[in-house]
């Protein structure tokens, strides 16, 4: 796993870029995250590919289909030529083990919102006690 340090400049980067690509930010601005970009040596597109939502939908479906452990590997090939072609990275370093981080964290974070449900609370309790996360719920 990258170091703490390493994944704040990716962050870092990500907000940048972001900037790039907001219309409610200053041309001034636009031009400051391009010269930061460009002295952390990342490169940085001109213009991002946009796809319609149903293109989206899909190109997500095949992006799920990677993941699915119900997948046969035929259509997980498949899956990926579809979206490098489509210019998505596809990169499935620990794809299992972040899920289930996102997951256990989505849980923890439904017991501390206030518009989570006392049986929804309860739900997420059951689990993490289930996934043995080695803190008390």
């Amino acid at each position: 796993m990258s170091s703490a340090s390493e994944q704040h400049q990716h962050h870092v980067a990500g907000g940048l870029k972001a900037a790039l690509h907001n219309p409610n930010v200053s041309e001034e601005a636009k031009a400051n995250a391009q010269q930061r970009l460009e002295n952390m040596g990342v490169a940085t597109e001109t213009e991002a590919p946009s796809y319609d939502e149903e293109t989206n939908r899909v190109l997500g479906g095949y992006k799920a289909t990677l993941t699915n452990n119900q997948t046969s590997s035929e259509a997980k090939a498949h899956a990926r030529e579809v979206l490098e072609a489509a210019g998505i990275e596809v990169n499935l370093d620990n794809t299992s083990d972040e899920h289930q981080t996102r997951v256990l964290a989505g849980y923890k974070a439904a017991l501390n919102n206030p518009r989570v449900s006392a049986e929804a609370k309860a739900h997420a309790r059951d689990f993490l006690r289930e996934h043995g996360t080695g803190e008390s719920v």
